[in-house]
């Protein structure tokens, strides 16, 4: 199928949409009020990162003259100005939300106060904090004929500001990094039932004169920048790609400036040096009516106490099966074992590579780690099992955006411990999640897998929600061998028992079981798709749906974030329906159903449909193939198309409306309805083991 432009959606202003449902979460009064806080940072946090890269590549396209149209027809600069626009609307919104959660802060105690505001006490506070804890740290830079403009980091919050010169007619330009090492927002004594807090840029605004003292001050504003943060990696070239890529992360203080924010009142003169110094279109100037980066809102929102303007405390439950078997290896060599975060604890994970690590049966744990935690427990039990001995074989992806840091600690600490570190592979990122142990049994080795849709990173498990299957299949702990053999030589797969790897085959697979309704509804047959995903953007892929909506297979799409496929288009997309669920988790698990004339496939993946998961990306999808397990995935999906609180219907026009719920409808959460199903099944599961346990005996056999 050759599809016109006018049948997709263009990728970024897709995203964007994505970001004002978040942003909708939080102006939505249903949510708590610091939980509003939070989604308002996350707006601010993603945006900044949609800038960094992706508005970062297309101004470097339209520099370099690049005038090839994207799928929607669109090229760089159209793109470029149409983003401009929605992202100034966004903006404009997000601070409009922002000054109305402010106030109903106030109505509840919670004051974020301006200079004007302050009484006699808290002065004497700020006083007293601005010259012990700040005034140390600052550095004032001047600029004039023998201090050239600074360089600026990215995303500081900075002052700038006019002081008088020899003559009062002179303007000498100066500029004061807020320090990004102390506490954005810092608490003022207030009396009991109160909490006052005041914005660090305030407090030094206030005490600007101690400074750049025998000057008046006859300008002063805030601004940020964003600069291009993507990091552009010859791995040929690298013959050292740790080294590379440490420096690359350092570089990416110093790119392009992308955008600039100011505080609305900033004076023209102020305007036009940072315009002149930093390079920028006025198009890429953004006026914000309120503290630049709300960012900091995010800690705000977790102050202690006022636990009814937060959600309710979440706990993840034990998973049942792990419950009633007391031996890890004895509960998952009985059956697959599918676990649902964060609805379910991640630690059952951390228990086996753990147990793993200390259980003398163990010969070999095998890894791939993507995005791990800051003091991963799964890491430190990776170092604890090769110091046993064991043989640690850990695919560390050290080209995880903006985890590259961390990443590069972690991989060093783990060659010091002996393990042996692979580095990702040439020209791919090792996307898939995957954790093989071999283990010596009575009746010979025997080998268990772990795989999901989501990292191995025990912190974002409690608020990403994702699959986890675990296994003793023998034809997937084959593929699994097979897996790591490749990652850590030249081995090439050529087919696989049970799993489709990218980039040599999942595109293939996927083509191919999308292909098998089609032909099923061309037959006259039921034919059925489910794809629950956080992005699609391949062409290929789209058409392909597209193909088999002419051909009148009903389709279902759960896509968390971008959309390029253009659902209700007449004569090609009336099959097809797109929803999006933004709610309290992050919706991050990948599930594919297929109806395959009632004999129905079900896979899970730590793949999205897009070109760079499927063709740059080592991925993994896996079945699922036990009746019981299936059977939930197949309820997961109805749960999630029945969401007539969370979800959003994409229209055809790009943009999304709220799914409601009828007049007498039950009101469907799904985050809300998973969160207590776990909670029912593990009270049951710790019901049978009490009974298990204490059964009396009534009888002996003879």
């Amino acid at each position: 199928m050759n599809s016109k432009h006018e049948h997709f959606i263009n990728r970024e202003l897709s995203w964007l949409e994505f970001n004002k449902r978040v942003l909708e979460e939080a102006g939505d009064n249903t949510n708590p009020l610091l939980e509003r806080l939070k989604f308002l940072s996350i707006v601010n946090s993603n945006l900044d990162e949609f800038f960094m890269i992706r508005v970062a590549s297309l101004i470097e396209q339209v520099q370099a003259n690049f005038d090839k149209v994207d799928l929607a027809g669109l090229s760089a600069s159209d793109q470029v100005k149409k983003i401009t626009e929605k992202v100034h609307g966004t903006v404009h919104e997000q601070y409009d939300i922002y000054n109305k959660l402010k106030e109903e802060l106030k109505s509840n105690n919670i004051l974020i106060l301006k200079p004007k505001d302050i009484s006699h006490s808290q002065k004497e506070f700020i006083s007293l904090y601005f010259h012990k804890r700040i005034y140390p740290v600052l550095t004032p830079m001047v600029v004039d004929s023998s201090r050239p403009f600074p360089l600026i980091l990215n995303k500081s919050l900075n002052i700038a500001l006019f002081i008088d010169g020899k003559d009062e007619e002179d303007n000498i330009f100066a500029t004061v990094q807020v320090p990004s090492v102390l506490g954005r927002i810092v608490q003022l004594p207030s009396s009991h039932n109160k909490k006052c807090f005041i914005l660090l840029e305030d407090i030094i605004k206030i005490h600007i004169n101690d400074i750049f003292i025998g000057h008046n001050i006859k300008a002063m504003s805030c601004y940020r920048i964003t600069r291009n943060a993507d990091l552009s990696i010859d791995e040929e070239g690298a013959e050292d790609l740790l080294e590379a890529i440490e420096q690359s992360v350092k570089d990416r203080k110093w790119g392009e400036a992308i955008r600039i924010e100011i505080e609305d009142d900033m004076d023209q003169g102020l305007i036009k040096i940072l315009n002149e110094e930093l390079e920028a279109s006025f198009g890429e100037i953004y006026n914000i009516k309120g503290p630049i980066d709300l960012t900091f809102l995010f800690k705000l929102g977790s102050i202690e106490g006022f636990e009814e303007l937060k959600y309710p405390v979440f706990t993840s439950v034990p998973v049942p099966e792990f419950i009633v078997r007391d031996n890890i290896f004895d509960a998952i060599a009985k059956n697959d074992i599918l676990v649902h975060h964060p609805y379910q604890t991640f630690q059952c994970v951390v228990d086996l590579v753990k147990l793993a690590a200390r259980d003398p049966r163990v010969l070999a744990i095998k890894q791939t780690l993507y995005r791990v935690s800051g003091n991963s427990p799964i890491v430190k039990s990776l170092m604890e099992a090769a110091e046993n001995g064991k043989q640690v074989t850990v695919l560390v992806e050290l080209k995880a955006r903006f985890d590259e840091e961390n990443n590069i600690i972690w991989a060093r600490k783990l060659e010091k411990a002996g393990c042996h570190v692979i580095y990702g592979l040439l020209g791919l990122k090792t996307h898939g999640k995957i954790l093989l142990i071999v283990r010596n049994e009575d009746d010979g080795i025997k080998r268990y897998v772990h795989m999901g849709t989501g990292n191995y990173n025990d912190v974002t498990a409690n608020f990403y929600t994702d699959i986890g299957l675990f296994t003793a299949n023998p034809h997937i702990g084959e593929d699994a061998s097979s897996l790591f053999n490749m990652l850590s030589g030249y081995s090439m797969i050529d087919e696989m028992n049970k799993l489709y790897i990218a980039p040599s085959g999942l595109r293939k697979k996927f083509i191919s079981l999308i292909k098998r309704e089609e032909e099923n509804a061309k037959n006259g047959k039921k034919a059925h798709i489910i794809a629950k995903i956080n992005s699609l953007v391949d062409k290929q892929l789209t058409e392909a749906l597209y193909d088999a909506s002419k051909a009148g297979v009903k389709i279902q799409l759960i896509v968390r974030g971008i959309c390029c496929l253009r659902p209700g288009i007449e004569e090609v997309s009336e099959n097809i329906t797109v929803i999006s669920i933004v709610g309290r988790f992050l919706e991050h698990s990948r599930i594919f159903y297929f109806y395959n004339d009632s004999n129905e496939e079900i896979y899970l993946s730590s793949a999205d449909w897009m070109n760079r998961n499927l063709d740059r990306r080592v991925e993994i999808l896996f079945p699922i193939e036990e009746e019981e397990n299936r059977h939930r995935i197949k309820q997961f999906l109805n749960v999630y198309l029945s969401d007539n609180t969370k979800a959003r219907i994409l229209n055809s026009d790009g943009t999304y409306s709220r799914v409601t719920s009828k007049e007498g409808e039950e009101k469907i959460n799904s985050q809300e309805y998973f969160s207590k199903k776990a909670i029912r099944q593990a009270k049951k599961a710790k019901k049978q083991e009490k009974q298990q346990k204490f059964t009396p005996i009534t009888s002996l056999k003879k």
